[in-house]
Order: structure tokens, then sequence, then C-alpha cells
């Protein structure tokens, strides 16, 4: 792609990079109304079947889900055009999501403005390490390394770490307004919770929220980890980085069901996101298909995007990613080369 192609591609943006109130109002109804419907059954099901209770607990786990995207859309003031109220909202959907709204604002912008690139990594990112990283890191590293890896601990224990003990605390360098906005977000999760356990008490609560938060947190860090982890990804050092193609070829287009494009939001066209941070998720779609020089980038289906838990590693050199099989493999032929040249 060309200096001028994305010039051009990113010009085709901003026709889309406008909210409307209206459908973000409409939004927020048709995602919160539900959700707190949905709670409430939940909570009724108890007396009549813990399957039942599970099922509808599955079922609101997907509207939290939509509801972090609204949180998401704040964090980049795409949601509302009045700034406040993007932070207004925003904070109220952190407290629901259990993320700090400005702390996680920062780092979200990081992550945007250091998108594979290879030698700013390690702030609002996942953990990646190339292949000549992992050879070289002390055995303490690699274990971490391949534990941080594991689908159990990503997306099992990943969520408890990440919401409930990671986005309680501030990071440092934090200014005022943001660690004020962390308290106040503390503060009202667990006068929230309090008042929860207190109403109904605390065993329902517990199995009703527990449930909807571990779904809903294990979706949420795996489409994270999908949309930048597939094999013919985009990573390459600051020198040679550069911003639309880290977009359009580091960013996957997760090509969904609808029912389940509606409720992640259309965050699955993360290229289009990553693009042009200010489009408003509902707007995603249509500025993926109007535009010509999208139709052809890297797409996923929920099919092909399993294939993203071999990937562990990126190789520099093949420039894709590789599991740590195809590590071994690689060490055994440079070996074979080794032994043959001795020869």
């Amino acid at each position: 792609m060309t200096k001028q192609m994305q010039k051009k591609l990113r010009k085709q943006m901003a026709p889309y990079e406008k909210p409307n109130t209206m459908n973000s109002v409409w939004q927020l109804v048709n995602t919160t109304v539900p959700f707190f419907l949905l709670w409430f059954l939940a909570y009724q099901s108890l007396s009549i079947s813990y399957v039942l209770t599970f099922a509808i607990c599955m079922i609101a786990a997907g509207f939290l889900v939509r509801l972090f995207i609204i949180f998401h859309d704040c964090c980049h003031y795409s949601f509302f055009k009045n700034r406040l109220a993007n932070k207004i909202f925003g904070t109220i959907a952190g407290i629901l999501t259990l993320f700090p709204y400005s702390k996680w604002q920062h780092n979200h912008s990081v992550h945007h403005a250091t998108s594979s690139n290879l030698d700013k990594r390690g702030t609002g990112d996942i953990w990646v390490l190339t292949v000549d990283e992992y050879l070289s890191a002390p055995p303490l590293t690699k274990f971490a390394y391949r534990m941080y890896r594991n689908p159990f601990v990503m997306f099992g224990l990943g969520p408890i770490y990440v919401f409930l003990i990671k986005n309680r605390f501030n990071r440092k360098n934090a200014r005022l307004k943001e660690r004020i906005n962390t308290y106040i977000t503390n503060i009202s999760i667990v006068a929230l919770v309090g008042l929860l356990g207190w109403t109904i008490g605390w065993e329902p609560f517990l199995i009703i929220q527990g449930t909807i938060f571990f779904i809903s947190g294990s979706l949420g860090i795996w489409l994270f980890y999908v949309q930048h982890t597939f094999e013919d990804s985009y990573f390459e050092e600051d020198e040679n980085w550069e911003y639309v193609k880290a977009a359009v070829e580091g960013s996957s287009y997760y090509k969904l069901p609808k029912p389940l494009q509606w409720l992640t939001g259309n965050i699955g066209f993360h290229h289009v996101h990553h693009l042009s941070p200010r489009i408003p998720n509902y707007k995603l779609e249509e500025a993926h298909n109007q535009t010509y020089l999208l139709q052809n980038v890297p797409t996923i289906t929920l099919a092909t995007s399993l294939k993203s838990l071999q990937f562990r590693l990126w190789d520099e050199q093949a420039k894709k990613f590789v599991g740590f099989k195809d590590l071994s493999k690689k060490k055994e032929k440079k070996s074979k080369v080794h032994i043959e040249s001795e020869l």
C-alpha cells in the first residue's frame, strides 16, 4: 500500500467520524435495559433451575460486552459529540464493567498509537515476544511467557486479574484527575456490590454476577486477543512501522454472525476502528462496506479464529505468528543444518 493510498484511506474515514446523538442514546437504551432485565430474570430463575439461571447469565454477559463497547467508544470521545458526556457515561459504564475510565483511556490511547510496533510494546496490549527474544530469554521468563499464553490462564485467570485486581490500582505517574476517577470508580463498585449483596443476599448476587462477570470477561479478552493475534498479522520495528498498515494489516476483520456482531458492538471491524478511533461503533460496518480499499483486509471467522490459540510468538523473518511446536521444528532444522555443515 503506497503512501498516497494510505492518505486517501484515512481521508475516506472522515465522513463516518461524527457520532449521532439519537443513535447513541438508542444504543444505551437497547443495551442497558435488556441487561438489567436479564439480571432480574436471572435472580428470579434461581428458584426454578440453576441451568436456566446460567443460560440467562450467558445472554446477559453478551449485553455486558456490548456495554463495554459503549465504554470503549466514550474513551475515544466517539460516542457523544460532547466530551463531558463521554466522560460521564463512560465512567458509569466503567463502574458496571469494572474499568476505571481515565486510566483505561490513557492505556488504550497508547495501544492505538503503538499497536504492532515492536519497539513500543508493553502498554495496553497483549504480551508478545519474538522468536529471537524467546530463545534468548532466561528460563524464568520463558516459563512466565508460556504460562501467560496458556488459554486457561489468559481466558480463565486473566479476567479475574485484570478486572478485579489490576483495574483497581492507578498507574505510575497518573495525574490527579485520573487518580480521582479511579477512586470514584472503586468506591462506586464497592457501594453497588454492597447494596446488592445486602438487598438480595450474597449467595444469589455472587452466583449471578460472578457468572456474568466471568463469561463476559473471558469473551472480552478473547475479542482483544483474536483481533491482533492472527497468522499473517503486521509487526515492525519503529523505523519501518506505519500507522495505516498497522491498522489495516495488524488488526483483523472478525466476521461474526449478525447476532454476535450486534452484541459485540461491531468491534469485529477492528481494522476500521484502528484506522479511525473516532468512528462510533454503529458506523464501523458502513465505513468498511463503503470503502473499496478495505475489502481485502485480513478476515477471520468463528471457525478460523480458533487457530489463533496456536500462535505464541512473532517470527520476524517469516513475518507471521508461530506456535511453540513450530519453534521446536525450527530448532531441529537449524541443528541438522549445523551438523551437516560440520560433516
